[in-house]
């Protein structure tokens, strides 16, 4: 028997064609509509098996379609083009003297082709990236690269959530090795339970940024410690407290060993905190005492919290901590003692907070929304006894959106039209977008459902899809998807898509089910809701969420008015939020620290219902959506019954006669005016331009 041999061909970039692997090399194809079209142009099936991946699609095309490509005079101009636009953008600096930002985040989203993201927190990391690049801050991110990242979701026919895992080949990742002088790739270790752990280093260009991404699996590691990058929020306490240590401390050793010099520490959530600790081993090694090393290193230090909940704060044992941290502590010089009151909260005994740790060791806290920063000043009261919670200094900058992203092509163009290219400048001028006032209702709505056709056609096939591989019937398919018609999208469609934790309570309109049935089934008004997310593998509470949806959603008098989509991702999310005509959202009050996809629907001209929290309790002005106002009950029974009442009230006797009150050519009026007011209230206030210029002012600057 003779051993398998595979043999991979490799396609040769034509001359003429020879910067596409930079433009695949740099996510600013991400946001850079011209930039994705050169590739999808390429080859448009491969593209889409590719899922918009451009490094695979320049590693698996056909050698004939970039022969052909290069001989295309239209596609070498289309190709100069965007070259000239990138080299612009790319090559313009951060103003002369502009202090280094060192942002750390455990996960980012850029882009669905780039899997080391699960929900909210990486999408908007993601987001506050690429504004970084569009403000040209000095700004550098760090994160790591995990092997396998987030699960891919299968649900069963009875609602079972399966936890699918694929390891992914970094050749097909917009990354490079970060490599010295000699060529030598770059690596730190980090000192953990008694040994040194072998970190190399990734770079992704973001626009102008990079964010430096550190990966444990090195041959020069043990099996288990090459796993610790290996799955996103994977495994137990030992295994989250090993990813932290090399986010935090492999992060800040990162930054050395690349030169950078930050006079900014941002840890976005507590996952990073541990940097804390590295800064203040370097500030003792150089001399300081240690209380004078904590201030210098606080003083630059900036954390952002995004979780409402204290159960949602990472905490470690004392038992576990000091086993990884033993070395450490010895270099660090520290009483035990005095090292575990860095992580000391007052209601918690034996364990490390890493909230507390990043309270201690920074100057400048904020949440996401103007609510979540007074919910988080409650939460941490105790940290600041002498003085009231309004008084402490938990701040806030409302969380925005990269706008580039997430807004839908058609709106884009349509606001060439109306409005000339400046808009892409004028994002946060409130005055400048009063001109959606003047244009026309018919030629409004007639963009929307160019936008809202596109999105079920796409969900349409991506279920096509799923019955396929699941060995359905076509039969099956079209039952499910008959609502779903490009052709007709003029029924009212409501997308519920997140993440599943229970206090967002996916399932909270399905209390009444012979009402829901009602509604959706209503034969002048039909109604259909398209719902998504991924709870986490060890939330059965939200796994339970999900069956119960799976399950309502096969009922007779639900097929087709409820459809469940899996494997929600970054592409999924952006159909959703630019096609369906109301977006759901239904937290219980206040533990929705901020929420985003909201802002992307509404940037998208969708309306939101949603309960009043987060951005969205400081958004709502009566005119562009619908509030639902917390009810003030302690029973959660009672709230949930109450609450979703009102809901369905708000679904039945205003969204719905307000969407099928059609005039002259099938336009909504009323409807289109509340559209054209969702944008412009939205965009100009929940940017994440505007978001990144509030961190610069308000927290970079001071702590620089």
């Amino acid at each position: 028997m003779f051993p398998t041999l595979t043999l991979e061909i490799s396609p040769q970039i034509p001359a003429k064609l020879g910067r596409l692997p930079e433009l695949a090399n740099n996510l600013f194809f991400s946001w850079h509509r011209p930039t994705r079209a050169l590739f999808e142009e390429l080859s448009p099936a491969l593209w889409g098996q590719v899922r918009g991946n451009p490094r695979q699609l320049l590693r698996c095309i056909d050698q004939e379609a970039l022969d052909t490509a290069a001989a295309d005079p239209g596609y070498c101009a289309r190709y100069a083009e965007v070259l000239e636009v990138f080299d612009e953008y790319v090559n313009a600096p951060p103003p002369a003297g502009a202090p280094l930002v060192a942002y750390f985040c455990a996960e980012y989203g850029f882009n669905h082709g780039f899997p080391i993201y699960s929900g909210g927190l990486g999408i908007l990391a993601g987001d506050h990236c690429k504004a970084a690049s569009d403000e040209r801050l000095n700004f550098v991110g760090i994160g790591l690269l995990y092997g396998q990242g987030y699960f891919t979701q299968v649900v069963d026919s009875d609602g079972v959530q399966h936890a699918e895992y694929k390891d992914h080949d970094p050749r097909d990742l917009p990354v490079e090795p970060v490599r010295n002088a000699e060529g030598t790739w770059l690596t730190v270790t980090v000192p953990i339970a008694g040994r040194q752990v072998v970190t190399r280093l990734w770079r992704a260009a973001i626009g102008r940024i990079s964010v430096i991404l550190l990966d444990t699996n090195c041959p020069e590691n043990s099996p288990a410690d090459r796993d610790i990058t290996h799955r996103l929020y994977g495994g137990d306490d030992a295994m989250r407290i090993r990813q932290e240590m090399v986010l935090g401390i492999g992060g800040v050793r990162a930054l050395r060993a690349i030169g950078r010099e930050p006079a900014v520490w941002h840890m976005n959530e507590g996952h990073a905190a541990f940097l804390v600790l590295e800064r203040l081993r370097e500030e003792i090694a150089r001399g300081l005492d240690p209380d004078v090393a904590l201030e210098a290193v606080a003083a630059q230090c900036a954390f952002t919290t995004h979780t409402p909940v204290a159960a949602g704060h990472d905490a470690f044992h004392h038992e576990l901590l000091l086993v990884h941290f033993g070395d450490f502590i010895r270099e660090l010089g520290l009483p035990i003692d005095r090292f575990l009151a860095l992580g000391a909260a007052p209601t918690n005994g034996g364990m490390f907070n890493m909230t507390r740790l990043a309270l201690n060791g920074s100057r400048h806290v904020n949440g996401v929304s103007r609510l979540h920063g007074q919910v988080s000043a409650r939460l941490c009261a105790d940290h600041w006894r002498e003085v009231r919670p309004d008084d402490n200094p938990v701040g806030y900058v409302t969380n925005g959106i990269h706008v580039p992203t997430f807004l839908h092509q058609k709106w884009a163009e349509y606001f060439d039209e109306v409005a000339g290219p400046q808009w892409r400048e004028r994002l946060s001028d409130a005055a400048f977008w009063k001109v959606l006032e003047r244009v026309s209702d018919r030629a409004f709505w007639s963009s929307g459902q160019t936008v809202k056709s596109d999105m079920l056609g796409c969900v349409r096939e991506r279920l096509r899809r799923e019955f396929v591989r699941k060995g359905q019937s076509a039969a099956q398919w079209r039952h499910v998807a008959k609502m779903l018609d490009p052709a007709r999208p003029d029924i009212l469609t409501i997308g519920f898509a997140r993440r599943f934790a229970t206090y967002k309570r996916a399932s909270l309109i399905m209390r009444d089910r012979a009402r829901l049935a009602r509604i959706v089934n209503n034969p002048e008004r039909p109604v259909v809701f398209l719902f998504a997310g991924k709870a986490h593998p060890a939330d059965q509470p939200g796994q339970a969420v999900l069956r119960e949806i799976k399950q309502v959603s096969l009922q007779p008098e639900f097929i087709g008015k409820i459809v469940f989509l899996e494997d929600y991702d970054i592409q999924l999310a952006r159909w959703l939020v630019s096609g369906c005509d109301i977006w759901l959202n239904n937290p219980i009050a206040p533990l929705e620290a901020s929420g985003t996809s909201g802002i992307k629907a509404a940037v998208n001209g969708r309306l939101n219902l949603s309960v009043l929290d987060g951005w969205w309790a400081e958004a709502f002005d009566g005119h562009n959506g619908w509030g639902i106002p917390p009810v003030d009950v302690q029973d959660p029974g009672r709230r949930d019954a109450l609450e979703a009442e009102l809901i369905l009230d708000t679904i039945e006797e205003e969204a719905s006669p307000l969407y099928y009150s059609r005039g002259e050519g099938g336009c909504p009026h009323d409807w289109v005016q509340r559209s054209k007011r969702a944008m412009m209230t939205v965009i100009p206030a929940f940017n994440m331009r505007r978001t990144v210029a509030d961190y610069a002012k308000g927290i970079y600057g001071p702590a620089a």
